[in-house]
């Protein structure tokens, strides 16, 4: 049986500019997302950045680039990225996923869905079932740290570890998604 991608969504309230900033920044980017310890442009390949994630103290490294953004006639963007990693302690080998700005009342809807293929064969997947939930664990509590930077101003390093909350996100694509999604 094939894991879940995983989805995460919340409602930040900002304008879509400020947070697409503090998302496509690489500098703004690693200190609010929990799973990134160094995100950085690679010279010269518009678009192409290099990954650094540390994990119960194992330190993996990796590339990725955005392969598409596009504004939508609703106001709304959304940008596509693929990832990589040929370290052989990442779990991770090679992924995609996307970032979906809607602007909403009083805010804007920020959505990601993203999932990933594992290497080490049988004990990968093994290994990604405990994973895979704390990734999108991490994913949650790291959006939830970036609404509340972004809507009280308190940067991410001044956060208490426990001011964030991974469950004032919502986990689970809606089914009326899931729906438009397959027929588009």
């Amino acid at each position: 049986m094939r894991p879940k991608a995983l989805y995460v969504e919340t409602v930040i309230r900002t304008d879509l500019d400020t947070l697409w900033r503090h998302t496509q920044d690489p500098v703004l980017h690693r200190r609010w997302d929990l799973r990134f310890a160094e995100i950085a442009p690679i010279d010269g390949l518009d678009g192409h950045f290099r990954y650094v994630s540390r994990f119960l103290g194992v330190t993996v490294a990796g590339v990725g680039v955005s392969t598409a953004k596009r504004d939508w006639p609703d106001g709304s963007r959304t940008s596509v990225l693929r990832f990589a990693s040929a370290d052989p302690l990442s779990l991770i080998s090679s992924g995609a996923g996307f970032w979906r700005y809607t602007p909403v009342s009083g805010g804007v809807r920020f959505v990601t869905g993203f999932d990933y293929g594992t290497r080490w064969g049988r004990f990968g997947r093994l290994a990604d079932r405990l994973f895979r939930p704390v990734f999108g664990w991490m994913t949650a509590w790291s959006f939830d740290r970036l609404r509340l930077w972004l809507e009280t101003g308190v940067p991410p390093e001044d956060q208490p570890l426990t001011a964030p909350a991974a469950a004032r996100c919502g986990r689970t694509r809606p089914r009326d998604q899931v729906t438009a999604g397959a027929s588009s």
